[in-house]
């Protein structure tokens, strides 16, 4: 049984959310008493998925593209209206891109995969940490990635970006600390999940060979810990990075 995290009265948007990692947090969120506006690329996918958890809280579902502002301010605005305020964002959506050696990866893939990773998390953040500052409270949990603070090879895309994240949210941070604003990033290791389809086996392999507790991390660890950070009892760490890589990383 899972450790009860308060969340009622909090309104959360989780990017990405409607499969995986998101999902799960979504799940996690409703079940600590959050309302939750699922943002993603994939509108019937996300419609699915509300659908299936109205039993479980209020859930409600907007396509967005979050490597485009314009998108994220409207379903910003949508969400507003759907629940009046948002106090939470998790930015989750992400792409592994290709897994190729640095001097022969894609350029367009390298594109792609930093804006899916990194700009999509600043540009929720641009539009919505102002209604989190008017209103003196808010809490941002990014999905990192143990690659963002190791490398893997073959991976200089997703590695990069996910590096990335953890320093977006180290500036942001310290940018709100005066406020009652908790910003903080998670480091999973790899979840097997439908991302392995973006990856060889080869790839695949190695990850797992890097993880002392000798498997892939549940996603319903991370949406824990995502919780616990969403929560008001995440109320002094911030800028953080919270490691759940199985012992792959003891920092």
């Amino acid at each position: 049984m899972a450790n009860k995290i308060d969340l009622c009265g909090r309104s959360a948007v989780v990017t990405g959310g409607a499969q995986g990692i998101g999902r799960a947090i979504v799940e996690r969120l409703l079940e600590s008493g959050a309302a939750v506006a699922i943002w993603d690329r994939d509108g019937k996918l996300a419609e699915k998925a509300a659908g299936e958890l109205q039993q479980s809280g209020k859930v409600a579902a907007f396509t967005a593209d979050v490597t485009k502002l314009v998108e994220i301010e409207a379903a910003r605005d949508a969400t507003l209206k759907a629940f009046g305020q948002i106090d939470i964002l998790v930015n989750n959506a992400g792409i592994t891109g290709p897994n190729a050696k640095t001097w022969e990866y894609p350029i367009g893939a390298w594109h792609e995969v930093m804006r899916v990773n990194l700009d999509s998390a600043f540009y929720c953040c641009r539009a919505i940490v102002p209604l989190m500052i008017a209103q003196n409270y808010g809490r941002i949990v990014n999905v990192a990635s143990i690659a963002g603070k190791e490398g893997n090879p073959n991976a200089v895309a997703y590695s990069a970006s996910k590096a990335g994240v953890i320093a977006l949210t180290k500036s942001l941070g310290k940018e709100l600390a005066t406020y009652d604003i908790a910003v903080n990033c998670i480091t999973p290791a790899a979840a097997r999940t439908a991302i392995f389809d973006q990856m060889t086996q080869e790839h695949i392999d190695y990850m797992l060979s890097k993880i002392p507790r000798g498997r892939f991390v549940e996603v319903a660890e991370i949406a824990a810990l995502v919780a616990f950070c969403a929560s008001a009892e995440c109320s002094f760490s911030t800028g953080a990075v919270f490691d759940i890589s199985g012992g792959r990383a003891t920092y």
